[in-house]
């Protein structure tokens, strides 16, 4: 027999054991101001990310000019500095996710942050091509860090009837920066306005300013109650979700439903490399799969391809190296509005229907985008049409890779398993993306750069047949009720999964 908890709060049941409604009591909230919170403390840094990387994608023929400052070529911007900042992501990911389910999310989405800020900064300062080079890969081993915590704690903070839309859209405001960056690029590149060896450092500049504005508001976004009773930190869970729930109550003048139900599990400090990969290829094989499958196709579209639209402009369309970002803009403004338009689908008609339908038509689209760039159809204006329909669809596809794998496994090993497919997943795709594709769209040959596309394109249709028949009916559910939690033990052997966990 296990104690009952009252509907507010989180009681030991047994010995070892405690029983709890935290997360019943999280997923029945309306939303409200505190989630405006959450979404703009952890939601803004995909804005950074964007900024980032589309200002080194923009200004890397400036970069690359005599007076620059550095003695560095465009290919190497776009093709080694741009797979390390991948490499250095996909290490970040899997150092940082590791550190999140062990010590909490709100210190590691801290830490993290302050490392992309650093390396930023002096990145602005490089010297050097071997400079620039490191603070490449340690910017986005910041970044990759982020991705585990935020993605962690944004799933586990936000009420599951919104959950879907909401980490599309965030996922989705990188490009909100990409158009900042693409548009910042125009001015900063205008010699006009500054010198060859200034405007690009002060790019990489104002991207710290942003940075620290969101650290500022980023201190008041709260540990995941979920990861605090799992924990063993059932009284700080419960203590923090009672504030929050009496702060919406005076909000919308009403009193909260009850919680529709409670969950015994066994509090536990952390939780070893080892159970995470036997629960992640041994109880969810399938799942496995279907994170790999999502995480490679969106990779190397948009880490090979994006990377290099600037170079492509330039190379085969003669566009002027600071008329680029205007092109860019529109392409961003593509990929932002899809997880806005379509993130709603993903929890009303279904995640299987829509990450399958968004992955299918955004490879459909482009081979045809391939087919026209190969007959010599396309102009520089068309080509950027072609695209800006193409990556809104795939924009909502690839956001909804980092949803899938953040709500498919156990509570215990969300960081690491969105750092585990993320870093595989970006390994495959976007460290071979790059290196392959600056090659490629460097050579001034039509038939390489309509071969990548057409590679690109391949794996997105892939991973769209592989999300039809694998994806997991996650809409409007409990992250708990999706994958049963590692804690929720049988009460004879605590630490050990329960037997009655569900597989897929």
């Amino acid at each position: 027999m296990t104690a009952q908890a009252s509907s507010s709060g989180s009681v030991p049941a047994s010995t070892g054991t405690v029983t709890t409604a935290v997360p019943a009591r999280l997923d029945r909230l309306p939303w409200s101001r505190w989630h405006w919170m959450i979404v703009i403390g952890l939601g803004t840094v995909w804005i950074l990310d964007g900024l980032e990387v589309t200002i080194v994608g923009n200004v890397a023929g400036r970069i690359a000019e005599d007076g620059s400052g550095l003695d560095i070529s465009s290919a190497q911007i776009t093709g080694l500095a741009a797979a390390l900042y991948v490499a250095g992501a996909c290490s970040g990911a899997l150092f940082f996710g590791w550190l999140t389910d062990r010590h909490g999310r709100k210190k590691l989405f801290m830490i993290t942050l302050v490392v992309y800020l650093a390396a930023t900064a002096l990145t602005a300062v490089s010297f050097e091509s071997w400079w620039f080079f490191l603070f490449r890969f340690l910017t986005g081993f910041g970044i990759g860090g982020e991705y585990a915590a935020i993605n962690s704690a944004i799933d586990e903070l936000i009420p599951s009837h919104y959950r879907g839309r909401v980490d599309l859209i965030i996922n989705g405001s990188y490009w909100l920066g990409a158009i900042g960056g693409a548009l910042l690029s125009i001015v900063m590149l205008d010699t006009d306005i500054f010198a060859k060896d200034v405007g690009w450092r002060l790019s990489f500049a104002l991207g710290v300013v942003l940075g620290l504005v969101v650290l500022l508001v980023r201190r008041h976004v709260p540990e995941s109650p979920r990861w605090q009773f799992i924990h063993g930190q059932g009284e700080k869970a419960d203590t923090l979700v009672s504030s929050v729930e009496r702060e919406i109550e005076r909000e919308k003048g009403e009193k909260l439903p009850p919680p529709a139900g409670e969950i015994t599990i066994h509090p536990r400090k952390s939780i070893g490399f080892g159970l995470i990969a036997k629960t992640v290829f041994g109880r969810y094989p399938r799942r496995a799969v279907l994170g790999l499958s999502l995480f490679i196709g969106q990779a190397f579209l948009y880490n090979a391809i994006t990377f290099g639209f600037g170079t492509i402009l330039i190379t085969f369309f003669d566009v002027p190296t600071g008329s680029t970002g205007y092109y860019f803009a529109v392409i961003a403004a593509g990929n932002f509005c899809g997880p806005l338009v379509l993130g709603h689908l993903f929890d009303t008609v279904g995640r299987r229907i829509m990450i399958s339908s968004t992955y299918l038509l955004s490879g459909i689209l482009l081979f045809g985008t391939a087919w026209l760039f190969d007959r010599g159809s396309l102009t520089a204006t068309t080509m950027t049409a072609c695209w800006c329909v193409v990556l809104f669809f795939a924009s909502a596809g690839a956001s909804s890779a980092y949803l899938t794998v953040s709500e498919i496994f156990p509570m215990e090993t969300r960081a690491m398993a969105i750092a585990f497919f993320y870093a595989l997943g970006t390994a495959a795709g976007g460290i071979s993306g790059p290196l392959l594709f600056a090659d490629l769209t460097e050579s001034g040959v039509v038939g390489d750069t309509v071969l990548a596309f057409q590679i690109g394109a391949g794996l997105m249709c892939a991973a769209g047949l592989v999300a039809a028949f694998l994806a997991v009916k996650a809409e409007r559910r409990s992250l708990e009720d999706i994958a049963e939690p590692l804690s929720t033990a049988a009460p004879d052997a605590p630490g050990t999964a329960g037997s009655g966990a569900k597989t897929a």
